[in-house]
């Protein structure tokens, strides 16, 4: 793989084009996302059709599949940190299990079996995510990481537009049912695995890390973090109670009366403007800070949930959902990059163990507490909820963990 501490003229020159190792891995997220998306969008669908369950039944299973998945992220970064640097083995693995698991949600027959198959899913997404994400950072000259993430962003995010889309007119033009279409999901999900097996080369290094070595990687404990990633993870945590799971806009938009199609078009529409932004927002990352791209990113949701909450047609919903893609899609590319700012090459893996698990810690009682405030107070009050905590956490970003220089923790490179 690219080495990112190349500094000579020839390098600097090269090193303008996304590496190889990037481009691929952005495709194995494209096709990944493909499979995914016919699958997510449908299942908030599923639950309150097929299945006769609600939001908290939504909060339940998407918190505790985030947290599971969450807790595998820290371990596999670690453990391709501890290998070596050696990640593509972990990132297989974890994108096989998600689509093995992902297309039996379409013989789901109560909402525990959804709850069972997309933890068994998100478990996947536990394994491969932070070796990847470590991986796009191993390839990537410093001051590009945040175009680098930024286009491995907007092509997950493309997969994610392709999927809802082959769904949604799969379902207008034939015959077949949600069930079967969550089937069809296992192909693009195949030449997804295909394509990493075959598309990325690592270097030979079949040993692990000698134990002095081993010795000398940070422990895991929160206090071997940096001050400034600790401030920044903490507020993330925060965040995470606001981020509410995006299939809630879609259980919203059932709640309006619109159909299964539309949900799924408006779905596509989401993705794409992200897909249309996050490039151009790693770039801008790159250029003027990772902290304002994020929060532009992270207002964009205060705005777009405090409108959700006020929304009550298909339009609106049209309306609110392409603005917040795009203005989202721009900060996705830049959360990624700080933590790659903060951490060392040889710890990078561990770094983005970190930053998933933390995300995803709270994913439990942040979905649960979306959920029931909507049970019990309607879908306005959650959206209203997620808006103001999003609006404290932008304040405390701002005023406790900004980050003052961004390049800051790489003397190695």
């Amino acid at each position: 793989m690219n080495k990112p501490g190349d500094s000579n003229p020839l390098a600097t020159k090269r090193s303008r084009r996304l590496p190889r190792t990037v481009v691929i891995l952005g495709l194995v997220s494209f096709f990944n996302d493909f499979a995914s998306d016919i699958v997510v969008p449908l299942i908030p669908i599923l639950l309150a059709t097929v299945l006769a369950a609600g939001p908290i039944a939504l909060g339940l299973i998407e918190g505790i599949a985030d947290a599971l998945a969450s807790f595998l992220k820290l371990w596999a970064g670690r453990h391709s940190d501890v290998m070596n640097g050696r990640r593509k083995g972990l990132a297989i693995s974890g994108y096989a299990l998600s689509n093995l698991a992902r297309p039996l949600l379409g013989m789901a027959g109560s909402w525990v079996s959804v709850l069972l198959l997309r933890s068994v899913d998100r478990i996947g997404k536990g394994l491969r995510s932070a070796p990847r994400d470590a991986m796009v950072a191993d390839a990537t000259p410093l001051t590009m990481r945040g175009h680098a993430f930024g286009f491995h962003r907007a092509l997950d995010n493309a997969g994610a537009v392709a999927g809802s889309l082959a769904a949604a007119a799969v379902l207008a033009w034939s015959d077949l049912s949600l069930s079967e279409v969550i089937l069809w999901s296992a192909v693009p999900g195949l030449v997804a695995v295909v394509l990493l097996g075959v598309g990325i080369k690592e270097e030979k290094n079949d040993s692990a890390l000698s134990p002095e070595i081993r010795r000398m990687l940070p422990p895991l404990r929160w206090s071997a973090l940096s001050i400034p990633m600790q401030h920044y993870l903490c507020v993330l945590v925060l965040f995470t109670f606001a981020r509410a799971s995006e299939t809630f806009i879609l259980l919203f938009g059932h709640q309006l009366g619109v159909d299964v199609v539309e949900l799924l078009l408006i779905w596509a529409a989401l993705n794409f403007a992200k897909a249309a932004t996050a490039t151009q927002g790693g770039r801008l990352a790159d250029h003027f800070g990772r902290g304002v791209l994020i929060m532009i990113g992270w207002s964009a949701l205060a705005v777009s949930f405090l409108a959700l909450s006020q929304v009550t047609s298909s339009s609106g919903l049209w309306i609110v959902s392409i603005f917040y893609g795009l203005l989202t899609g721009m900060s996705e590319g830049a959360e990624r990059a700080l933590i790659s700012d903060y951490a060392k090459a040889d710890e990078r893996g561990t770094a983005f163990g970190w930053y998933h698990l933390v995300s995803g810690v709270a994913a439990i009682p942040a979905g649960l507490l979306f959920g029931v405030i909507w049970h019990f107070q309607g879908a306005a009050a959650a959206f209203l909820t997620a808006s103001l905590l999003a609006t404290m956490t932008i304040l405390l970003l701002r005023l406790w963990a900004w980050p003052v220089k961004d390049l800051n923790n790489n003397s190695d490179e």
